[in-house]
């Protein structure tokens, strides 16, 4: 009788995140200016013919996330584009919670990201920068500072205007 093995249904890597996947005119540029203004990590990657990337997987903080080069597709259509062939606007926002967010925010601004709202204290206790990457993706980076109650979070957000 052969021997079973555990299987995991869901891989820890995943457990408890919905995975962002990005598309980006030239993923491996995408990877290089992450890895220098964030610190990520590349896990894997997958090439495509003629030198471009079908998937890869970096890690930013603790957070994973997929991306690969935009018309890299089996298909002769795909539903896939990056946002600077769109116009340079997005509807999605990547929220990754970091240790220091000012000094990824200078390390990011050296590497080429757009710094669109400094870091600042918000009225939710985290410390938060928004940037958008080259790529055209707009990115929030907190560091929490303080636990507010529903009941204060709604004071201050009503203080605030």
């Amino acid at each position: 009788m052969a021997e079973r093995t555990t299987h995991i249904e869901i891989p820890d890597r995943y457990r408890y995140a919905v995975i962002p996947h990005i598309v980006v005119e030239d993923a491996a540029a995408a990877i290089d200016f992450y890895q220098r203004a964030f610190g990520a990590r590349e896990d894997f990657r997958i090439d495509a013919p003629g030198g471009r990337i079908l998937h890869a997987e970096i890690t930013v903080g603790r957070s994973a996330l997929m991306l690969g080069d935009a018309g890299v597709d089996e298909a002769a259509a795909t539903p896939f584009a990056a946002p600077t062939s769109l116009g340079g606007g997005t509807s999605v926002m990547l929220h990754v919670f970091v240790p220091d967010v000012d000094g990824l925010a200078e390390r990011a601004e050296a590497a080429g990201a757009e710094i669109l709202q400094p870091p600042k204290d918000m009225f939710h206790g985290d410390r938060t920068v928004v940037l958008r990457d080259p790529s055209g993706h707009l990115w929030v980076f907190l560091t929490h500072l303080e636990d507010v109650s529903e009941e204060e979070l709604r004071r201050r957000l009503t203080a605030a205007g």
